[in-house]
């Protein structure tokens, strides 16, 4: 099966996500800065989701560009995803509402941790089908990120119990860890694209 249609799928999934998250941004009751400032925690944790969610659409991307074909093993992996990455504007807003209240974040964490067990299935079930010796095998190598991330975000929730905030803060490591471009899918491919074609 072409990949087409499943990567425009997943942008489109993506697209709604962070609109609804934007939605959930209400204008504040009053004129005051001091009315805008009680928006900050809602604010905050939209700008966080919004950054993991743009992360995922960058990373899943890339990935699919290593990719040749998929089949249902593969279709199915990749909704398994997008259902956990469409239940991040419900943890998002909830924690926003209640200023980072102990259960909102651990909830929020849990958010985190479920697309990242489900991103990783997704790269397996890639590998699975097109080879150990793939493109995203070679790229991915080790993956450390990938592997690091789970137990940073169960660090996170358990932290929670000491301060919210903490837990809070282990999230955006793991974002800011992210955030840095991991440059061996497009390394990858350029260096492929460049290779001599055999006759």
């Amino acid at each position: 099966m072409e990949k087409e249609r499943l990567a425009a799928f997943s942008d489109g999934v993506i697209a709604i996500i962070i609109t609804i998250m934007v939605l959930e941004l209400k204008v504040p009751h009053g004129s005051e800065w001091t009315d805008l400032a009680k928006l900050l925690p809602i604010f905050v944790s939209y700008v966080l989701s919004f950054v993991y969610v743009a992360i995922y659409w960058n990373n899943h991307h890339h990935m699919f560009q290593t990719v040749h074909h998929v089949n249902g093993a593969v279709l199915w992996a990749n909704t398994h995803l997008l259902f956990w990455l469409s239940l991040v504007p419900f943890t998002t807003d909830w924690m926003g509402e209640n200023h980072f209240d102990r259960n909102p974040v651990m909830l929020y964490g849990l958010s985190l941790l479920m697309p990242g067990v489900a991103y990783y299935i997704l790269q397996r079930t890639i590998i699975r089908l097109e080879g150990e010796d793939c493109l995203l095998a070679q790229a991915i190598g080790s993956n450390f990120k990938g592997k690091i991330s789970p137990v940073l975000y169960l660090a996170g929730i358990l932290a929670t119990f000491i301060h919210p905030l903490l837990g809070a803060a282990m999230y955006v490591c793991v974002a800011i860890m992210w955030l840095l471009p991991d440059r061996r899918i497009e390394r990858l491919l350029l260096e492929n694209a460049a290779a001599p074609k055999p006759d």
